[in-house]
């Protein structure tokens, strides 16, 4: 369970990687690790002990899909969005996911189950289309599946 944001603990996490080469990946891993997500406090605070500014932080967090600035619900569902994926209905099935859940990408259910993310190319096109549910993937997906995958982890539907 991610801990509440604590300033000193942010300045523990960036200490530890003192003197290696290219901290800003790794420091921003271990923040979320720890947070559940980058919190806004935490950007200007890795940027000065970085010498970068708060852009070029923020531009890194943006720009990568894992970083998240609010945290995700307790499972996260991840789809495939990859031309394999897409080719076997994959794109038809996440629009059904994010209609029966009211989402967008990225968005969390109210009740903060559920997360749903897109990804471009898990390397299961074998086996698309495919997802990862708390990191475990999944192959084949159908709308069977996809009900099974709901009644497994216990979230309501809401609709849009």
């Amino acid at each position: 369970m991610p801990m509440a944001w604590n300033e000193g603990r942010a300045s523990e996490i960036i200490r530890q990687h003192e003197g290696r080469e290219g901290p800003l990946l790794p420091i921003l891993h271990d923040v979320q690790a720890e947070f559940g997500c980058i919190p806004a406090p935490a950007i200007p605070q890795i940027a000065e002990a970085l010498n970068l500014t708060r852009a070029e932080v923020h531009g890194v967090v943006s720009f990568y899909h894992d970083f998240r600035e609010a945290p995700a619900g307790r499972h996260v569902l991840k789809l495939c969005r990859a031309e394999a994926c897409q080719s076997m209905q994959g794109e038809a099935l996440a629009e059904r996911v994010l209609d029966r859940f009211g989402l967008d990408w990225g968005g969390t259910t109210p009740d903060g189950h559920l997360t749903v993310e897109a990804t471009y190319c898990l390397g299961l096109c074998a086996c698309a289309p495919s997802a990862l549910l708390d990191g475990e993937p999944r192959g084949r997906l159908t709308r069977e599946s996809i009900e099974a995958l709901v009644r497994e982890i216990g979230v309501q539907e809401i609709g849009r």
